[in-house]
């Protein structure tokens, strides 16, 4: 699934593209072309993993990736890269055509509908926000004390933009075990843990592969997908076990994550 690197270098992507344009033609089977056709873009916004396109009448263009979904840039009459039947919709400017395939959510909303919204409204900080404040996001942490870290943090009502890929490799840098209880970790622990995990998701925002690791080696993640192969720091090996009623998938090593007070 996307992370927020992802959204916001998605965001960045559009952002230069569509400023300012004016939608000259739509195609959709999941919003009402009436209601784009003729309107500027204002503004694209990566919210978490959201991305909004605000237009000048007000409404927003609203998309949730989902694990497939994905937008793409092309010129009049360049050879699409998927099958126009996976498209969600089309987007035609003077200069570019920009077309959402397989999203999870492509929906119109208002205004007013936006400060409303049932997913939105919920959003807690983005972990990106250049106005992020780390100390108020261990406040909002520290409120679900009882909750393991390898939930807590992908809970997207506390802080937006993590997903799976960056929960593991933040704890690990973070030498923090998934199980522990946010009551056994410290401010400090808790500081570091989020703080570690924004830079590495701050130096894969402008990249097209993601990269949690660097080394001779090749090896691009710490433990992210390595179920079962020896840690690259202490030689153990590196476990996966489904985590949250959700079933995530959550990798760590048991040397250098060792638990404090795991959750129940």
């Amino acid at each position: 699934m996307p992370e927020g690197d992802t959204i916001y270098r998605t965001a960045t992507v559009l952002r230069r593209a569509l400023m300012d344009q004016t939608i000259r033609a739509v195609e959709s089977q999941a919003v009402e072309p009436g209601q784009l056709v003729g309107c500027s873009i204002t503004r694209v916004e990566p919210r978490g993993k959201h991305l909004l396109i605000h237009l000048d009448n007000g409404s927003v263009l609203h998309s949730h990736m989902g694990m497939t979904g994905s937008w793409h840039l092309y010129h009049h009459g360049q050879p699409w890269q998927k099958p126009s039947r996976l498209a969600a919709v089309r987007l035609d400017t003077e200069p570019i055509v920009a077309v959402c395939f397989t999203p999870k959510t492509l929906e119109m909303i208002s205004r007013d509908g936006l400060r409303r919204h049932r997913w939105l409204r919920q959003l807690g900080p983005d972990l990106l926000d250049p106005e992020f404040e780390i100390e108020d996001a261990v406040c909002r942490l520290r409120v679900h004390a009882e909750r393991p870290l390898g939930e807590v943090v992908m809970d997207q009502s506390i802080v937006c933009g993590i997903g799976n890929i960056y929960k593991s490799e933040g704890l690990f840098v973070s030498r923090i075990s998934p199980f522990d209880r946010v009551k056994s970790c410290s401010d400090t622990d808790l500081n570091q843990l989020l703080t570690r995990t924004r830079q590495l998701m701050l130096r894969n925002r402008h990249g097209a592969k993601r990269r949690t690791r660097m080394g001779p080696d090749g090896a691009s993640k710490w433990v992210y997908g390595r179920s079962g192969e020896p840690c690259l720091e202490c030689g153990e090996v590196i476990q996966m076990r489904r985590q949250s009623e959700l079933g995530r998938s959550t990798y760590w090593c048991p040397h250098c994550q060792p638990d404090r007070h795991p959750a129940g």
